[in-house]
C-alpha cells in the first residue's frame, strides 16, 4: 500500500510581519504587497508543477535574518535564500528543487550566515 511520500525538501518561508511604524524590517511587509503573496506563490508553483507531494512548504515565524528578507530556508542543505521575489522563487524551484543546483546569487552571504554551531558545543 502506497502512502504519502516523505518530502524530499522542506521549504520554510518566514511569515513574520512587523506592525506598521516598526523600524525593524520584516519578511512580510505592509509596504511591500508582493512580500504578502510569496508563500501563496511558492505553494501554487509547487502545485502547478505537480511536485507538492514531495516538497513541503512551511510557514514559519522569524528566521532571524530580517535585514535580508523576505527569506526562505531549504532543507536538506541548510540553504537560505534572501531578498525574495516571485521570479526568484520560480528560479529556485526550477534550478534547486527540481534541477538539484543551488542558485548561488540568491543565497545569504556567509558573513551573516556562516556554518551552523553544533548544540553540544554550546552546553555549559
Amino acid at each position: 500500500m502506497m502512502g504519502i511520500p516523505q518530502p524530499a525538501f522542506y521549504i520554510f518561508k518566514c511569515q513574520q510581519s512587523a506592525p506598521p511604524g516598526m523600524p525593524k524590517p520584516s519578511c512580510v511587509s505592509q509596504n511591500n504587497p508582493e512580500s504578502q503573496q510569496l508563500f501563496q506563490h511558492l505553494s501554487q508553483q509547487l502545485m502547478m508543477k505537480g511536485i507538492i507531494a514531495t516538497v513541503q512548504p512551511i510557514q514559519t515565524s522569524c528566521l532571524n535574518r530580517c535585514q535580508q528578507g523576505p527569506v526562505i530556508l531549504v532543507e536538506p542543505g541548510h540553504t537560505m535564500y534572501v531578498n525574495l521575489t516571485k521570479e526568484k522563487i520560480d528560479r529556485i524551484i526550477d534550478e534547486h528543487i527540481i534541477g538539484g543546483n543551488v542558485v548561488n546569487e540568491y543565497v545569504i552571504d556567509d558573513s551573516v550566515w556562516g556554518e551552523p554551531i553544533p548544540p553540544a558545543s554550546m552546553i555549559r
